[in-house]
């Protein structure tokens, strides 16, 4: 079954996919917020249509390992989606955190050395961060 990777920000939410193995992480797309209630609903079209098991939310946390500010918004973002799940019958899909440190600044980095101009990258980031996010959880699980 796919798993589905999340780089949660206030603006978008990167959405990357893994293949059915679970092997690979791809970029699905950059979803632009309207509001959480309608946002955690999309997401969770996409779990159905694609068939995921698994969840798997950035975490973004500050270098020493404490929340950030931006780490409440996130941890209400999953309680959304799992009420939802709950309220819905959605039953046997995992979610998960994954550390997200430094996920947009390899992004950026994978984003420059591909040669993509500025203006392109800051469309494409957060869903190279869903990217990073997921393959990094990807990577753990067969470990």
């Amino acid at each position: 079954m796919r798993k589905i990777g999340l780089d949660v920000g206030d603006k978008t939410v990167g959405i990357a996919l893994s293949d059915e193995l679970g092997i690979t992480a791809q970029g699905l797309m950059t979803l632009e917020r309207v509001g959480i209630r309608k946002d955690t609903g999309k997401i969770l079209d996409m779990v159905k249509e694609y068939n995921c098991d698994t969840i798997v939310i950035g975490l973004n946390l500050k270098l020493d390992g404490t929340d950030s500010p931006q780490t409440e918004k996130v941890r209400e973002f999953r309680t959304m989606i799992e009420n939802k799940m709950r309220s819905t019958g959605m039953k046997g899909i995992e979610v998960v955190w994954q550390d997200e440190r430094f996920t947009t600044v390899i992004a950026e980095r994978v984003l420059i050395e591909a040669d993509v101009k500025r203006e392109d990258r800051k469309k494409v980031i957060d869903k190279q961060a869903a990217v990073i996010i997921l393959q990094s959880y990807l990577d753990s699980i067969k470990n």
